[in-house]
């Protein structure tokens, strides 16, 4: 039971990062009396990823500060650093991810600064419209025509490391679920 308990928790789709503590400190020994979910539960949260890190500092960053921040987003929308942009209008802006988790990661952003998707009004609605048409319109370009993830991070629990809302987009492979 214990070797199908293990089997099972190595093909999710959890990152590498998380397992190397967990296989040493004897964590995995204790799972085989908990449920499925409890099991992803604390492998998600008994290992925090550096992104979850990351997110929870710009957090503290946003609560501590009252006015609004440049974002690295800010700074690819004025050309101010390089990024791999595969597509610009108006309205938008979608670039390659430069920590991609699939095959195909893009990223679409709004050029209006909206800093997330809890932060949006009834004005938003034909800009958040646009960012998914976009999104669909560069991933059949991209090829992804067996289907695609688009991802929104939101807070401090949704992992936002960059207050800039954006739609990640990706695909090229199988994806897990749950998610996250």
């Amino acid at each position: 039971m214990a070797c199908l308990t293990v089997l099972r928790l190595l093909h999710t789709s959890l990152t590498t990062r998380c397992w190397a503590p967990l296989l040493t400190s004897g964590v995995l020994g204790s799972l085989t009396h908990q449920t499925w979910g409890q099991q992803q539960r604390l492998f998600c949260d008994g290992v925090q990823s550096l992104e979850v890190q990351r997110a929870q500092r710009e957090a503290a960053l946003r609560k501590e500060s009252h006015k609004p921040q440049t974002t690295i987003f800010s700074k690819i929308i004025e050309k101010t650093i390089p990024a791999d942009i595969i597509y610009e209008d108006d309205k938008c802006l979608a670039f390659r991810d430069v920590n991609p988790q699939a095959p195909v990661h893009f990223l679409v952003i709004p050029k209006t600064v909206i800093p997330g998707i809890s932060h949006v009004r009834a004005g938003d609605a034909e800009v958040l419209g646009h960012l998914m048409l976009t999104a669909s319109l560069l991933a059949q370009r991209e090829g992804l025509t067996d289907g695609y993830r688009i991802v929104i991070n939101d807070g401090k629990h949704g992992a936002q490391s960059v207050y800039h809302l954006h739609l990640h987009v990706i695909g090229g492979r199988q994806m897990g679920w749950p998610p996250g």
